[in-house]
């Protein structure tokens, strides 16, 4: 998957937006205002944080060498993944950022929540 897909398949989700609060080159993708994902587009590889459940990020990273623990991360909570390694399939890629989305929206407030299950979906 290279970037334009996973970015396009990123904003498709439901509260979705994107930024640069860091500088030009570091794309946050966020759920109603809280970060899901982070890549830098200036990388030679392209490589993304994503959020992930503890036990499943060890157990990703002990089954993939392109998972990795997340750099400049909370390391029990994000996972750095490389998408272009070759070694995740496409649909381990998609549910890997559906993971991220699912637990960034599990620790929104109750009235986010709700916000975010009513819109529509682009």
């Amino acid at each position: 998957m290279h970037i334009e897909q996973f970015r396009s398949y990123a904003l498709s989700k439901k509260g979705t937006s994107e930024d640069f609060p860091f500088d030009e080159v570091t794309l946050c993708l966020r759920v109603m205002g809280k970060i899901f994902a982070i890549t830098g587009l200036d990388a030679p590889e392209f490589k993304v944080n994503l959020k992930c459940n503890p036990d499943f990020a060890i157990e990703l990273r002990e089954r993939y060498d392109a998972v990795q623990p997340g750099w400049h991360m909370n390391k029990a909570n994000w996972n750095t993944v490389a998408f272009e390694s070759g070694e995740l399939p496409a649909e381990l890629l998609y549910q890997l950022v559906d993971h991220s989305y699912a637990c960034v929206v599990k620790t929104l407030k109750k009235a986010q929540r709700e916000a975010l299950e009513s819109m529509d979906n682009f």
